[in-house]
């Protein structure tokens, strides 16, 4: 199991980065997101939090030098095809975070990739939802992901079973079982780490632009308010070229923009869907 960290800040208000990252596809940085569906969304009756649940369905292939390491044929045509992503939010606008967890639903065998991420207002403090933002105000975000690859494993302890079921019932015999997969079970654990590292190395790139696509996303929120992120979603999907797409008929960041902006947000009915059709990334 292999795990990466990584710390970053916003120079946005926490209403307008909470969302921001429900805003996020498209953008210039997410070509590889094909849809996003909302599939629960409800506020906690006693804590006044909103709970999210969304399937995000992806362009995504096995990379050539994980493919090196599989048994032919186990990628198969779904090397170039497409993945689902369960992603689920808790946001307390309140106390100023946000926790989000997605994991991957195919190829789980060969490696599950669980994403987790905090953002929190700096210095942790409560405002109410429908003020101005403090001038200057950050937020932090801490993102932790876990790789973990059981590629063959239950090859091998179906095995291990077979082994102490075939032996003799005396300990010594029991005691010595194990050993006779010790190398091919060590070449098993060499891959497993092999594939699990180049999860980390892949997650790298991908982190820096997950926050490139949220700060393209938080300028034209800036700039042109919703008016100017829906436009920028639509010259996303249609390929047309992005030059400066956050001018909108919105030029005002007065705290009746950021508050509508964030009361729409978190409006059920605001975009449960959004798709892209273009080359993955």
């Amino acid at each position: 199991m292999k795990f990466f960290e990584n710390t970053s800040t916003y120079d946005y208000s926490f209403p307008a980065v909470s969302l921001a990252y429900f805003l996020r596809y498209p953008n210039p940085y997410s070509k590889h997101v094909l849809t996003s569906d909302v599939i629960d969304r409800y506020v906690d009756p006693e804590t006044r939090r909103l709970h999210t649940t969304r399937l995000h369905l992806k362009k995504s292939k096995i990379p050539s030098a994980l493919l090196k390491l599989l048994p032919k044929g186990i990628g198969g045509s779904e090397s170039s095809g497409q993945s689902y992503i369960l992603e689920r939010t808790v946001v307390d606008v309140k106390e100023g975070w946000m926790t989000t967890e997605s994991r991957n639903m195919e190829w789980t065998g060969i490696l599950s990739v669980v994403e987790r991420q905090r953002y929190e207002r700096e210095n942790g403090l409560s405002t109410n939802s429908l003020e101005m933002p403090a001038e200057g105000e950050k937020v932090n975000v801490r993102t932790t992901v876990t790789f973990q690859s059981r590629l063959g494993q239950s090859k091998f302890l179906s095995r291990a079973r077979k082994a102490a079921g075939e032996s003799s019932p005396s300990p010594e015999i029991n005691e010595d079982a194990p050993k006779r997969g010790f190398f091919s079970s060590l070449s098993t654990a060499g891959i497993q780490r092999t594939i699990e590292l180049i999860g980390v190395t892949r997650t790298r790139d991908a982190v820096l632009r997950s926050k490139q696509g949220m700060n393209v996303v938080l300028e034209r929120l800036r700039n042109g308010g919703i008016v100017a992120v829906l436009e920028g979603m639509r010259q996303d999907r249609e390929g047309l070229p992005a030059g400066l797409i956050g001018g909108g008929p919105i030029q005002s960041d007065s705290p009746s923009t950021w508050r509508n902006a964030w009361l729409q947000g978190t409006n059920n009915s605001t975009i449960n869907r959004t798709s892209v059709v273009d080359d993955d990334d």
